[in-house]
C-alpha cells in the first residue's frame, strides 16, 4: 500500500452557538453554517487564512462536531454568556483544521491571533497540537473481481 503522509498540526476551535443553530445542525440544515453570524465569522476567518486546511487539491479542509461547553465564570470575569459565580452550559460547535507543521511560529501566532480576534468568548478554547501525520493521498486499489 502506498499512502502519502504529511506532518501537520491540528488546530481545534471551540465555538459557542445558539441553541437553535445547534438544533438546525443536528437536523442536517448545513445552511446555518453561513446563516449564524458567529459561525459565519469563524468560516470567514478560516477562508481568509490559506495556510489552514491545505491538503493540496483541497483547501479549507475541516471537520466539526457538536456538543456543550461547561464553565463557571469567576467574579473577575466578564462572561459573554452566563453570569459570574454560576455554572453555565453553552451549545458548542468544534472546528478542527490543520496547518503545515513547518509553518513558522510567527505565522502560527498570526493564525491564532486571527482566531482569537473573531472569537466571541473572553477566553476562547483554542487547541494547537504537536505535529501529527495525516494522509495526503490514498493508494489506488484494484477493483474487486477484476483480473489484473
Amino acid at each position: 500500500m502506498n499512502i502519502g503522509m504529511r506532518s501537520v498540526r491540528k488546530l481545534r476551535v471551540h465555538w459557542p452557538i445558539a441553541a437553535l443553530s445547534l438544533r438546525q445542525l443536528v437536523e442536517g440544515d448545513l445552511e446555518v453554517l453561513q446563516a449564524d453570524p458567529g459561525l459565519a465569522s469563524l468560516f470567514d476567518a478560516l477562508e481568509s487564512c490559506p495556510e489552514l486546511g491545505d491538503f493540496g487539491n483541497y483547501r479549507h479542509v475541516f471537520e466539526s462536531s457538536l456538543g456543550f461547553e461547561g464553565f463557571t465564570a469567576s467574579a473577575a470575569a466578564n462572561p459573554t454568556f452566563g453570569r459570574a459565580g454560576e455554572r453555565t452550559l453553552s451549545p458548542t460547535f468544534v472546528l478542527t483544521t490543520y496547518l503545515d507543521a513547518d509553518l513558522s511560529e510567527e505565522a502560527v501566532g498570526r493564525l491564532l491571533e486571527r482566531m482569537i480576534e473573531v472569537h466571541p468568548w473572553e477566553v476562547p478554547v483554542i487547541e494547537l497540537s504537536d505535529p501529527v501525520r495525516v494522509s495526503t493521498a490514498a493508494a489506488i486499489r484494484p477493483a474487486l473481481g477484476r483480473a489484473s
